[in-house]
C-alpha cells in the first residue's frame, strides 16, 4: 500500500483503484480470494476496499485511520456497536501481519463487504476456521442496523421508497 505521503489517502483517484485492483489481482493469481494490504512499514493496513478487524482474546482491535487508512463509515459502525451493544473494548493500534495468525477471528468492513469473516491468510487458518462468535454477532447486529429494526441505531438509515 503506497503510504500516505504518496497518494492523498482520502482522494478517491483512479490511481488508487488502480493499485487496489492489482493487489487483488496478484492474491488470486496465488489462489486467495483477498488481497489484505501492508503499510510501508510492514503493519496491516487494510484489504483492497475494505478497513480491517482482529478480536483477539474478546478485544476488538482495527488499525488507527491516521496515516494510510480510510476512515470507513461501516468500520465506525462496527466499532460503536461493539462498545455499546457487545460492551467490548475496542482499540485502535498497529497489527503485525503475524498477529493475523493468531487472532481468535478477523474480518473485513466495508460498505459492499458489510462484514466479511476472514477464515483463512497465508494459508493459515485462523481461530477454528469457522465464523467466529463476535463476527456472527456484529454481523447479525449491523444486518439488523441497515435495515431499520434496531431503534437506537434507526437515525443511521434514510429509508428509500
Amino acid at each position: 500500500k503506497p503510504s500516505a505521503d504518496s497518494l492523498p489517502v482520502y482522494a478517491k483517484i483512479a490511481a488508487m483503484y488502480l493499485l487496489y485492483h492489482l493487489a487483488v489481482v496478484e492474491a488470486n493469481n496465488c489462489g486467495f480470494d483477498e488481497a489484505i494490504l501492508l503499510d510501508s512499514e510492514g503493519y496491516v493496513a487494510e484489504g483492497s476496499g475494505e478497513n480491517i478487524f482482529i478480536v483477539k482474546d474478546e478485544m476488538l482491535i482495527t488499525p488507527p485511520t491516521y496515516g494510510a487508512i480510510l476512515e470507513g463509515i461501516t468500520r465506525d459502525t462496527v466499532m460503536k456497536v461493539a462498545i455499546e451493544v457487545l460492551g467490548m473494548k475496542v482499540v485502535e493500534r498497529r497489527i503485525k501481519r503475524e498477529e493475523l495468525y493468531t487472532a481468535d477471528e478477523a474480518f473485513f468492513t466495508g460498505t459492499a463487504a458489510e462484514i466479511t469473516p476472514i477464515i483463512e491468510v497465508d494459508n493459515r487458518t485462523i481461530g477454528n476456521g469457522q465464523i467466529g462468535k463476535i463476527t456472527s454477532q456484529l454481523m447479525e447486529l449491523y444486518q439488523k442496523i441497515v435495515k431499520g429494526k434496531i431503534e437506537k441505531y434507526r437515525k443511521w438509515v434514510t429509508e428509500v421508497k
